[in-house]
């Protein structure tokens, strides 16, 4: 298929109408447990494979690790996370490679199949399409807070008085970040889906700006409509602000026509930086709300339809407020 359009995996032909998609991805840990940050970094792998509409099958572990400064039994717990997470999609995990390393690092290789006239790719939004999003924004605002309270514990020695963020709300966009994009991905059958990517570093302006250039239309997002975790929309006006987020807000601002009353606290929500964040969905506008309940029957609570496609105009993405 070539990579002209920066879709999320490789698609390989195998034959009999089949395809084999294959995608790679891994980072250093964003939480503290490490069996949490095995699932939270497999659920992120195995959310390319779901955006092309292939069911993942087999998966390679890939993994560094400070061997001489934290307990092998921490490496453990990553890697028991990462297959307990590949079991629930449905898959394997059927080997890996490991190295010594001065930083922690763990991911996967997925491979995943899919009849030949199924492939989703990120090419192909129509003018009068709704876009769907399956999962909620605010997730690298939430945990740059949580990390934030971390350090500031350790340099005053004990638990911080005022903490950024709460409990709740760490927890929320964990469970957020772990959970796999099985639901939104098996939601689509029965629909006209005509095109998917997954939000991860670039934000949902980033990823639909991706989509929009490789099918030539405009995305027109509602804020009002976006569904955010519990804190996003305060931290977003408080800070700190994750580095990856704020590039974004740089990278995106002169692509996107953005409405008088939207906030920069409403565009940086938008650009937030995403671990293991949704499917950003494509199809016609008549299917779009039914798509979304079909996505949240399945487990993904929060899916909603927070835009629509739009032919091209000026500029590749368009921002509104309600």
């Amino acid at each position: 298929m070539g990579s002209a359009t920066a879709d999320d995996a490789a698609v390989y032909r195998i034959g009999g109408g089949q395809a084999l998609v294959q995608t790679v991805d891994f980072f250093t840990p964003v939480v503290d447990d490490p069996f949490l940050f095995g699932q939270i970094a497999a659920a992120n792998a195995l959310s390319d494979v779901y955006a092309m509409g292939a069911r993942p099958v087999l998966a390679l572990a890939l993994a560094a690790f400070p061997m001489a400064v934290l307990p092998p039994e921490m490496l453990e717990a990553i890697l028991r996370g990462g297959v307990e997470k590949v079991a629930e999609a449905g898959a394997v995990v059927g080997g890996g490679h490991s190295i010594d390393h001065d930083i922690p690092l763990y991911g996967l290789t997925v491979t995943g199949t899919v009849a030949e006239t199924r492939v989703i790719r990120n090419a192909g939004a129509r003018p009068g399409d709704a876009l769907v999003l399956s999962k909620p924004l605010g997730i690298g605002l939430t945990v740059r807070a949580g990390r934030a309270d971390t350090a500031a514990a350790e340099a005053a020695g004990e638990p911080t008085p005022k903490r950024l963020l709460s409990e709740e709300s760490f927890r929320e966009a964990v469970a957020t970040m772990a959970q796999l994009n099985r639901p939104a991905a098996e939601a689509m059958d029965g629909f006209e889906i005509h095109a998917a990517t997954d939000v991860t570093g670039y934000g949902l302006l980033g990823h639909a700006h991706e989509m929009m250039e490789a099918s030539g239309t405009t995305a027109e997002f509602r804020v009002g409509s976006v569904p955010l975790l519990s804190q996003a929309r305060e931290l977003a006006a408080r800070g700190p602000t994750p580095g990856g987020s704020k590039k974004n807000v740089r990278n995106l601002a002169p692509r996107s026509l953005r409405a008088p009353e939207v906030s920069d606290e409403d565009f940086l929500l938008l650009c937030d930086a995403q671990t293991s964040g949704g499917l950003l969905v494509a199809l016609p506008e008549t299917q779009g709300e039914a798509y979304a309940a079909a996505c949240r029957a399945r487990g993904a609570s929060r899916a909603a339809v927070v835009g629509r496609v739009l032919e091209r105009s000026e500029k590749p993405l368009a921002v509104l407020k309600e």
